[in-house]
């Protein structure tokens, strides 16, 4: 009886180091090289997903930056038709509200529907680079989970091969391959597509703020074109 208990208990505890070993990296060993495959592809997607995320982060961040200043000073160079010395403040901001002002100073003396047409065509370049790769991000967001699933399906076909092979004789062992590959492609393909999603809908908000920002400062900009001299 004794030896009863003591065999169960070490069975237990052989089970229970087993349970504690497993890791994710020996679940992606163990779903062969069809999981490993779409593994390493939704790993890459997430590498590029990443990188685009923390670049654009930093550059819509420097674009937002703006001295507050910086108006008041456009104003008084303006009112005192010092053309040149706005413009040279706005190529010293290097962004693109001050671009945006730059282009407007550099075309006073036309008529103002020209002012205002080149300022929105250089608006549009400059939301433009903002949102540069932007896009990706909501792809990665859709594809990945895609992927994880297309996973899914390798891992049933491949647990159902194994069920037809073993003759009626049905082992979970078996089926292990299978079943790791379409459980962890699924959970992979799922992780980078809410990263990507997040960090796709972090950036859209952050440069709304930046075009914001931009067409504020571009309309108090006209309104001083148009106060009486």
């Amino acid at each position: 009886m004794i030896s009863f208990f003591q065999d169960n208990k070490e069975l237990l505890e052989e089970v229970a180091s087993e349970e504690k070993t497993l890791s994710i990296y020996k679940l992606i060993m163990d779903g062969g090289v069809g999981g490993q495959i779409i593994i390493a592809i939704l790993f890459v997607l997430l590498a590029v997903a990443l990188y685009i995320y923390f670049e654009r982060f930093f550059a819509i961040k420097s674009a937002s930056k703006i001295d507050e200043n910086f108006m008041n000073q456009i104003k008084e160079y303006v009112s005192n038709g010092k053309l040149e010395s706005a413009d040279a403040l706005c190529k010293s901001k290097n962004t693109p509200t001050a671009r945006l002002i730059g282009k407007g100073v550099s075309r006073i003396g036309k008529p103002l529907d020209d002012i205002t047409k080149a300022i929105e065509t250089a608006g549009k370049l400059e939301v433009y680079q903002l949102e540069k790769n932007v896009s990706v991000l909501a792809t990665i967001s859709g594809v990945a989970p895609m992927i994880g699933f297309l996973g899914t399906v390798i891992g049933m076909i491949i647990a159902i091969h194994e069920i037809a092979n073993a003759g009626g004789q049905i082992d979970i062992k078996l089926l292990s391959d299978g079943l790791y590959t379409a459980m962890t492609t699924t959970v992979a393909g799922l992780i980078v597509g809410i990263i990507a999603y997040i960090t796709y809908n972090h950036l859209v908000v952050r440069t709304d703020k930046v075009v914001y920002q931009m067409e504020a400062k571009s309309v108090e900009f006209l309104d001083l074109l148009n106060e009486p001299v």
